[in-house]
């Protein structure tokens, strides 16, 4: 990894994730009756459990409104989600006010073109391996794993490492209950 983008990820101080792509893989099941159901990868889960436990909030920002996603933004105690929201970037003054932030010290994670605004308005923008093509090229990384597969916890680890929170974490774990 160049030193440039160890640099970004030593700077965050938010997460901001897209959901559907990035916490999934992308698929939306509907059932007989219409219900919906997704598949989340619990390693990111637990990844975003401990970030927040080492001082760094996740918010999800979705394009759709869903009691799937509160339910597992509840799981893995995720600050906010933000649901509905066309574009975006809309979301980023916002963010910047609430959580007393520069833009430098926001990380998005998206996947496709409605991302776009954002990976190229935060400090760091990260890109799923398996996003659109244009994404990737916008993005400032772009992960080795999917997503639904470990881009999150990827993402996660590498602002974990950058920032020396393990030992942090591991304290965390050792006295969990």
């Amino acid at each position: 990894m160049n030193k440039n983008i160890a640099k970004l990820f030593k700077k965050v101080r938010l997460l901001v994730l897209d959901v559907d792509g990035v916490l999934t893989g992308g698929e939306i099941i509907y059932d007989t009756l219409g219900r919906e159901s997704k598949s989340f990868n619990v390693k990111d889960g637990l990844g975003i459990f401990l970030l927040g436990k080492a001082g760094i909030k996740t918010v999800l920002l979705s394009a759709r409104n869903s009691a799937i996603l509160k339910k597992r933004a509840d799981d893995m105690r995720v600050v906010e989600v933000i649901g509905g929201l066309l574009p975006k970037e809309k979301a980023l003054n916002y963010l910047k006010t609430k959580y007393r932030l520069k833009a430098d010290q926001i990380c998005f994670v998206g996947d496709d073109l409605i991302d776009l605004g954002m990976i190229k308005a935060v400090g760091l923008g990260i890109a799923v391996s398996d996003s659109s093509s244009d994404v990737r090229k916008a993005a400032d990384y772009v992960t080795v794993k999917k997503g639904g597969q470990g881009a999150v916890r990827e993402v996660i680890d590498l602002i974990i490492q950058h920032q020396g929170l393990k030992k942090q974490i591991y304290a965390f774990l050792k006295n969990f209950k």
